[in-house]
């Protein structure tokens, strides 16, 4: 992670504003006039010139039916803005303070729509990162793109940045499902499959986390023997499991969220079906297992980023340090355990920081935009927490199946299971 206070340099500066504003969405602005220079001993105390600030628009499902993943990406948002109350110093010495405008989406595609663009036209934003959910970042996309604004989801389907000659302004930071898919086949090879059950959500993420699955077992020589959908709003998915059960499966994967992954694996137990059961990341937060039962949620393993194996990682892995350090400063800030939604947060924050450092002052706000988008798809070796992001004009999304882990729930809670425990 690069360092926020500079080597040989720290910036004393007041945080001049802050509002929490429901009505219209919830903003945080910090900032200065002039700012002293404590500059190292070879120097003197010098003054910094200043210029205009930085507006970064925020968008989450706060609220609605996706807040189990909104509400940590917000605390992200608003750990970040703390993080960068001294604001970002430019190549030419310039500093500009750095104001996060937060709005709520409610999970909602036709809610977050205006409230982009409010951000893009009235807020003046130089980039915007949102998107809670697949769908709701997919009918932001063509805004992004007619503004020509860097924007950059924290949802996981690929259609979202591909193909990337369509998404020349669009990032992502999540996990793509054609990243996860392959740990959820290979586990069910190694514990002996050979038939599987792909159950899927029918919208973006799901099918792409189908696609991504056929293309997984078919590497991995394993017969998808059924496939079924059901809908993110389901409450009953008895109909698709009694065909699991009456199927040749041996494993069923699934692509979900909660609450309908929760709910189809309460019923999967239910039903008494014990053939091992593999979830997407998308049920990678607390609240599933909550939502599941801790008894229905017994023995689930999905795939999902680094974050839950932290501590055990070799200290010789970059990610380690990175990791530990955002755990403990999240659950500071908030008292709550560290996301890794959260983490999608926080890591596309970051990226756009890191992009702020490289515009000069004087340019015009198009400018800002156009030269910040090509820092972000210039990042090279950035340690986040959702992997080591390696953007390029190829890859939107930077991130490789290396970036990724297998976790077991057990007694109700999350356990690394490395490949020799299989």
């Amino acid at each position: 992670m690069k360092q926020l206070k500079r080597q040989g340099v720290h910036l004393t500066v007041l945080l001049v504003c802050l509002s929490l504003v429901w009505a219209t969405g919830l903003a945080v602005a910090a900032g200065p006039a002039d700012l002293p220079v404590q500059a190292t001993a070879e120097a003197t105390v010098t003054s910094v010139q200043e210029g205009e600030p930085y507006v970064i628009g925020f968008l989450a499902a706060v609220t609605g039916g996706m807040s189990f993943l909104g509400e940590p990406e917000q605390a992200a948002a608003l750990l970040a803005q703390k993080q960068f109350e001294e604001g970002v110093v430019g190549p030419d010495g310039v500093h500009h303070a750095i104001q996060i405008i937060i709005h709520d989406t409610e999970g909602k595609g036709d809610v977050a729509i205006p409230l982009a663009k409010g951000l893009i036209d009235d807020n003046q934003a130089v980039a915007i990162v949102g998107g809670t959910g697949s769908p709701e970042s997919l009918a932001l996309v063509p805004i992004m793109e007619e503004a020509q604004i860097p924007y950059i989801s924290m949802a996981s389907s690929s259609q979202i940045v591909e193909p990337v000659a369509e998404r020349y302004w669009v990032f992502k930071t999540a996990q793509s499902n054609k990243h996860t898919a392959p740990w959820q086949v290979r586990y069910a090879k190694a514990k002996g499959a050979t038939k599987i059950a792909n159950l899927y959500v029918n919208n973006a993420y799901g099918e792409d986390g189908r696609d991504a699955i056929r293309e997984a077992a078919k590497a991995e020589g394993l017969e998808i023997v059924l496939e079924e959908t059901f809908e993110a709003t389901d409450t009953d998915m008895t109909a698709q499991l009694t065909k699991v059960r009456a199927s040749d499966a041996q494993a069923v994967l699934v692509t979900a969220v909660p609450p309908a992954a929760a709910i189809l694996t309460k019923q999967y137990r239910e039903l008494g079906l014990t053939l091992p059961l593999i979830h997407n990341h998308g049920i990678g937060m607390k609240p599933f297992i909550t939502s599941a039962g801790v008894e229905n949620a017994e023995g689930v393993v999905f795939p999902m980023g680094k974050l839950v194996a932290a501590k055990y990682l070799d200290d010789s892995d970059p990610q380690k340090a990175v990791l530990l350090k955002f755990i403990a400063d999240y659950e500071e800030f908030t008292g709550k355990p560290a996301s890794t939604f959260a983490g999608h947060a926080w890591d596309a924050l970051q990226l756009v920081y890191n992009g702020l450092e490289t515009l000069p002052a004087g340019l015009s706000l198009a400018e800002q935009r156009a030269q910040l988008r090509d820092a972000i798809e210039k990042t090279q070796g950035f340690v986040g927490i959702g992997g080591i992001f390696n953007l390029s004009a190829e890859d939107h999304v930077g991130l490789s199946a290396q970036d990724i882990v297998i976790v077991r729930i057990t007694q109700g809670e999350w356990q690394y299971l490395p490949p020799e425990a299989w």
